[in-house]
């Protein structure tokens, strides 16, 4: 039996996501935090920053350093560098390579309030301002997945431009105590956060997964019309179509591009949309099923199971249950 019959959909019931992938993924993370961090630092310093699952965005404002990421090799970032670290483990940013490891200042975020000085003030020689994302962790892998362990865009080029102007307001918002600061930080890092990512996906060595599938014109095209449409049965004709592709080069395209077929890519996508709905509690199952594109309940807990390896009720109630003991 094929999996287009195996997990027969239709277009019933109120859809679910945005139709924008880098946004449907934004919203499935549920962002838990955003947590500013700045270094002020005179040479020789070192900074060592603990592991945690998370996404570091950031960018040199004033000197340089040396950045270190066990299993990457070492950077030299400059004034106006900016960098995306995803969901690293312990590393470490310096003003030289000879700095020993057991001098650096272990940094904290959340304990120093997100803000290390090393040195005298008024020796500093290097600015460097971080935020640090912290996602819901059943979510996480959607981005984490796709991303490399280090995206960097350095100064000048054309495409960090708006980045620039973004950093300036967010490095003002840090240094403010003004009314509403966390929320505005917040925003100014999603739009700093979505402009990474956009870069990523636009370097010539094209990234795998989702986000890179995205600029190329017929597999992008895909991708967009699933995402905008979760719930029509769609079948390889039709992104095939939409691709202007034959079926067979656009289902072996897309598996390359993307990592897996056309109608798995759907199917887990829906999944997913659907455990973010059963964890927050917000439609009945059957309304779920709709939603996602099933013709019944039953086909919808058939797909879930197949794909999560327990029943949308089982699930739901689990998680319930862990919200009644948090």
């Amino acid at each position: 039996m094929s999996s287009e019959k195996l997990y027969a959909s239709s277009s019933r019931g109120g859809a679910v996501g945005s139709g924008d992938p880098i946004v449907d993924v934004l919203r499935l993370l549920r962002t838990q935090a955003v947590v500013p961090a700045r270094v002020h630092a005179a040479s020789p310093w070192a900074v060592r920053f603990a592991p945690y699952a998370h996404v570091k965005l950031g960018v040199v404002l004033d000197g340089e350093c040396w950045m270190e990421v066990e299993g990457c090799e070492q950077l030299l970032l400059g004034k106006g560098d900016f960098f995306l670290l995803n969901n690293p483990p312990a590393y470490t940013l310096a003003s030289a390579f000879d700095v020993p490891a057991d001098r650096a200042t272990v940094f904290h975020e959340r304990e120093t309030g997100g803000e290390v000085r090393i040195g005298a003030t008024a020796d500093e020689d290097t600015y460097v301002c971080c935020i640090d994302f912290v996602f819901e962790e059943a979510n996480a892998s959607v981005l984490f997945d796709v991303l490399p362990p280090v995206v960097l865009v350095r100064a000048g080029d054309p495409r960090g431009a708006l980045l620039s102007n973004l950093s300036a307001l967010t490095v003002a918002e840090m240094e403010s105590a003004g009314v509403g600061r966390s929320l505005v930080l917040e925003h100014l890092a999603q739009l700093i956060l979505v402009h990474m990512l956009r870069v990523h996906a636009d370097q010539t060595d094209r990234p795998i997964g989702w986000l890179g599938a995205l600029v190329e014109d017929g597999i992008g095209a895909a991708l967009r019309a699933m995402h905008a449409n979760v719930g029509r049965r769609w079948t390889l004709d039709d992104l095939a179509a939409i691709s202007h592709m034959s079926r067979s080069a656009f289902a072996a395209t897309f598996k390359a591009k993307v990592g897996t077929a056309p109608l798995t890519y759907l199917i887990e996508w829906r999944m997913s949309l659907a455990r973010d709905a059963l964890r927050s509690d917000t439609r009945s199952i059957s309304e779920l099923a709709a939603a996602t594109g099933y013709e019944s309940e039953s086909a919808f807990s058939t797909a879930f199971r197949r794909v999560v390896g327990t029943s949308p009720r089982y699930y739901r109630d689990e998680a319930r249950l862990q919200t009644q003991l948090a």
